[in-house]
């Protein structure tokens, strides 16, 4: 009886018990979602139109908001179908989606390691001695040792939670990737409305110029027949001409600009410039109303601060990994297979072999390298920690500027639309007076440029407040929600990975 055999596979099972019971042992701290700065109300009141309430309501202007098309509420189907481009083609959103598939594939490659690696193979091996070996040989021995198959398997029990918070790293880190995913989601798509509405409101820019220059147009007629009657003079005729021609220059200005816009937007499609013309479109609306939500939510609205979150969790666990590099490995071993000089004798039962038994290691001293990698990854985790509270604060930031941004330019275009209404009244007056003989042509112009300045200002407050609204929604984190980030289970395989097999040859 093979009593030395006995005994190490009974130590053997002994360890592979106490392995299979040591799943809950895992040393490091636990992880707890820092805290992070949440006022009880925003500072800024926003606009008229914005609502103040405890997070979406149904049936508010905004509450398709929460099944992702923001955007739709500004009601323009060429803003509508163009965002539906970038989920499908732009290439920062295609490469920001595999980075989130590689973080998942990296899940599978740790969790690998809570499982034994099989690996088997074969050889044959020619072996000749010396004839001068020894006096009793006068002659060479030749003859060929054959292993086949063989089989062996090792396996590193988790006794200390090495690999299960290496795993958990992952995971939190995949949900991470998750969280930047929706966030270049979010990004892009706001940064496609805010170049439309830009355009949009060079457009109609264009149009006040290209309306004003039919004025002027008019107004050059009107003196060029006053001085044919001899009641002007030819400096009127040429301030008028110059004038008429200053505000073709704006007009024809604003093409580059929205030409470039319109480049922008083709990329944020997926597509070259050349492949994409937006029709010329002037009308602008107003924003559409915006509700509004607590600060204390706005922690679950943006995919940034979710990002940052899950970032902290993931240095939470690296510490836990570093933690458990102070136990010793404990390595389980097994092989076996068929050894024999021929064919012939190779699958006998005496030519079987076979090896099975633990090792444990430990290292004893390593003039603090461990001790350093758990205070680099601790300071890793409170950097984490700050990234993610400076984040939160970035994110109130955001809200207050773009609240206040809507309130203080609703104001701002209401006194100038009286700016301009008591502007085209003093042109009326001074083309009056003119054509009365009361005053001189250079006062129609002083008319003229101040008209044209308040309105071309009116139009940039339309423009500035789409803009704003844009931002505000962006802010609010566009009706994402910290329930659609992708759970443990949801990035995780559920399944044991399959065995793969691999070539091996033995040398």
């Amino acid at each position: 009886m093979d009593f030395a055999g006995d005994g190490v596979m009974k130590f053997t099972w002994v360890v592979v018990s106490i392995a299979l019971g040591a799943s809950s042992c895992m040393v490091g701290p636990k992880y707890a979602q820092p805290s992070a700065p949440a006022p009880p109300a925003f500072k800024e009141s926003g606009p008229a139109n914005f609502k103040e309430a405890a997070g979406w309501k149904p049936g508010e202007p905004l509450d398709n908001m929460n099944r992702g098309k923001w955007w739709e509420v500004f009601k323009d189907p060429q803003l509508n179908a163009l965002e539906d481009q970038v989920e499908t083609a732009n290439q920062t959103l295609a490469g920001a989606e595999a980075a989130y598939r590689q973080s998942r594939a990296q899940i599978k490659i740790s969790r690998s390691q809570l499982y034994p690696t099989l690996s088997g193979g074969g050889s044959v091996t020619g072996i000749g001695s010396s004839g001068n070996s020894s006096p009793e040989h006068f002659g060479a021995t030749q003859y060929a040792l054959l292993e086949m198959p063989t089989a062996s398997a090792t396996w590193v029990p988790d006794f200390w939670g090495q690999v299960r918070h290496t795993i958990e790293n992952n995971v939190d880190l995949a949900q991470a990737q998750a969280a930047n995913l929706a966030n270049t989601r979010l990004s892009l798509q706001s940064a496609l409305a805010l170049d439309y509405f830009q355009l949009r409101g060079l457009d109609a820019q264009k149009q006040l110029l290209d309306t004003t220059t039919e004025a002027y147009q008019r107004a050059l007629q009107l003196t060029v027949n006053r001085y044919n009657q001899g009641v002007a003079s030819q400096v009127d005729v040429a301030q008028a001409q110059t004038q008429l021609a200053q505000t073709q220059a704006q007009s024809t200005d604003t093409l580059v600009a929205r030409q470039q816009y319109e480049h922008a937007i083709a990329i944020l499609v997926g597509k070259a410039p050349a492949e994409l013309a937006i029709p010329f479109t002037p009308e602008m609306p107003a924003p559409p109303p915006i509700p509004g939500m607590l600060p204390s939510e706005l922690l679950e609205r943006r995919p940034d601060i979710a990002s940052n979150e899950r970032q902290v969790a993931a240095a939470n666990a690296e510490v836990g990994v570093n933690y458990a590099a102070y136990y010793p490995t404990i390595t389980l071993g097994a092989s076996g297979g068929f050894e024999g000089t021929s064919l012939v004798n190779l699958f006998t039962w005496p030519s079987r072999f076979w090896s099975l038994g633990p090792s444990l290691s430990e290292l004893i001293l390593d003039f603090g390298k461990r001790r350093g990698q758990i205070e680099v990854s601790e300071a890793s985790y409170d950097q984490a920690v700050a990234n993610y509270r400076q984040t939160v604060l970035a994110a109130f930031q955001q809200v207050e500027d773009q609240l206040a941004a809507l309130r203080i330019l609703e104001q701002e275009a209401e006194q100038q639309a009286g700016a301009v209404t008591y502007a085209e009244r003093s042109l009326q007056l001074a083309n009056a007076q003119y054509q009365g003989g009361i005053a001189n042509y250079l006062q129609v112009i002083s008319a003229q440029e101040i008209a044209l300045s308040n309105e071309v200002t009116a139009v940039q407050l339309k423009t500035r407040r789409m803009t704003a609204a844009v931002s505000l929604i962006e802010a609010l984190g566009g009706g994402w929600d910290v329930s659609q980030l992708p759970t443990p289970k949801q990035v995780t395989p559920q399944k044991p990975p399959k065995v793969e097999k691999a070539s091996t040859t033995s040398p």
